[in-house]
């Protein structure tokens, strides 16, 4: 188990994941000893500040969780990938880190003999699925070497759909068609970025800021997420109290000047993920082309979901608040009903919502981010209510997964499962991967027929 746990902490480690495509695509290109050296150091290291960008991010976002759940005194579930998957390692980490091995292995099968050309690289989210199709299928009853089978078809099949619904907004937010995104959130960014191009006709990017010449300097992304941060920090924080903030969080510095450097670090972490990912970009781009030339063609790098960030700053902060208004929204409404309260976590509605009020910026300008990003918000807390049965012992504790492709994928599972049996999901799976690789040759020889009916033609004219 040692060697196994080993490997899994190696390949589920984003930048050496990262470092591994560029060294292997630079590789296959032929380039010099000196070119591959400097691209696959640049490449780690950039993903290694964006690492240390979200961190800044999620370490300042922390004590606004503490302070909002304190403030308004609200308890119930809160949605941590991190927290859920410590949970599910500790009772299946051996079954989990087979399951995410053999479905990275069957993420490149798909995408070799499949249209859907997507590599997902994002690491520590493979891990997380790897962890809950793994939870889900052994609590339902499933065991031995059908769980590592079954769980490790469905794991690369989510690997290769998630991108894919999520690639036609993505080529709107880029412009174009090189890079894909890996976080399992798809669902709810795509549903965004439809939601943007149904509400948002007319409406202006928020990229675009009509403003006075004497508040020009609001069109700098530093000074407008700042100030955004900053009276978002210190209204929670005089909300929660000084007393709580001094005893509690800030360690007896003022709770003013606490929330206010929370709030400026906050802008700090998302300034340190833009250079991140300006890195990156520069390197794997070019070096992916390897891969996709010889071993598959035409395949794409699906990236962690920061990538989006530089592409619309002020999406970014506009739709983590739309999410996280909606979230607040969705736990009254839980409460009304009687369900399980989802408290809003504040990390899964920056991820999740920055990246769908991008999504839906670039569909739906400023309309699109408001109320894409806020039924992002309202997607990721009742998908979580229905996702807790499925886990079986799991679903019992104080924490969930807090992205949507978890609670869809999940629910789907668990009840094939429950409904179907083990035979039932497993024919269900793989019927789905047969009907994928299929379609894609019936596509492929149809345009190969066409082609020759062109050429045909053109003789005979």
């Amino acid at each position: 188990m040692s060697f196994l746990q080993n490997f899994i902490d190696f390949i589920s480690e984003p930048s050496v994941l990262i470092g591994i495509i560029v060294l292997l695509g630079l590789i296959i290109q032929k380039k010099s000893a000196t070119d591959i050296i400097k691209a696959t150091l640049k490449a780690m290291v950039g993903f290694v500040i964006i690492s240390a960008g979200a961190g800044i991010i999620v370490e300042a976002l922390d004590p606004f969780g503490k302070m909002f759940e304190y403030g308004f005194n609200v308890t119930g579930v809160i949605p941590n990938n991190e927290v859920i998957i410590s949970l599910a390692l500790d009772k299946y980490g051996q079954a989990t880190a087979l399951v995410m091995c053999f479905g990275m292995l069957v993420n490149i099968l798909i995408a070799r003999f499949s249209r859907l050309k997507y590599i997902f690289l994002t690491g520590h989210h493979t891990l997380f699925m790897a962890g809950m199709i793994t939870v889900i299928l052994t609590e339902s009853g499933m065991n031995g070497v059908q769980v590592l089978f079954v769980g490790a078809v469905a794991l690369g099949l989510i690997m290769v759909l998630s991108p894919a619904i999520c690639q036609p907004f993505m080529q709107k937010v880029t412009k174009t068609d090189q890079i894909a995104l890996g976080h399992f959130s798809g669902a709810g960014y795509a549903l965004a970025g439809l939601i943007g191009k149904l509400v948002g006709k007319g409406s202006k990017s928020t990229e675009e800021m009509n403003v006075p010449k004497s508040l020009s300097f609001l069109r700098d992304s530093v000074v407008s997420i700042s100030l955004t941060m900053l009276v978002l920090y210190l209204v929670v924080a005089f909300v929660a109290g000084a007393e709580y903030v001094e005893t509690e969080l800030s360690a007896g510095k003022n709770f003013l000047v606490y929330a206010m450097i929370q709030a400026l670090t906050f802008t700090a972490g998302f300034i340190v993920i833009q250079n991140g990912v300006r890195l990156v970009l520069n390197e794997i781009v070019p070096a992916f082309k390897g891969i996709a030339t010889k071993l598959v063609p035409g395949a794409k790098p699906a990236l962690d979901c920061p990538i989006t960030f530089t592409y619309a700053p002020n999406a970014v902060i506009l739709g983590f608040m739309c999410s996280f208004i909606g979230g607040i929204v969705s736990m009254f409404a839980l409460g009304a009903l009687n369900l399980a309260i989802i408290i809003p976590g504040v990390v899964p509605h920056f991820f999740t919502g920055a990246t769908a009020g991008v999504f839906a910026n670039a569909t739906g300008g400023r309309r699109g981010v408001v109320v894409g990003s806020f039924i992002n918000g309202i997607l990721i807390s009742f998908l979580p209510v229905a996702l807790l049965p499925v886990l079986g012992g799991l679903g019992i504790q104080n924490s969930t997964f807090g992205d949507a492709d978890f609670a869809l994928y999940g629910i789907f599972l668990g009840n094939i499962q429950e409904f179907w049996g083990s035979w039932g999901i497993t024919l269900v799976l793989f019927f789905a991967v047969a009907a994928i690789i299929g379609f894609s040759y019936i596509k492929r020889d149809a345009s190969a027929v066409d082609s020759v009916a062109d050429s045909a033609s053109e003789t005979t004219h």
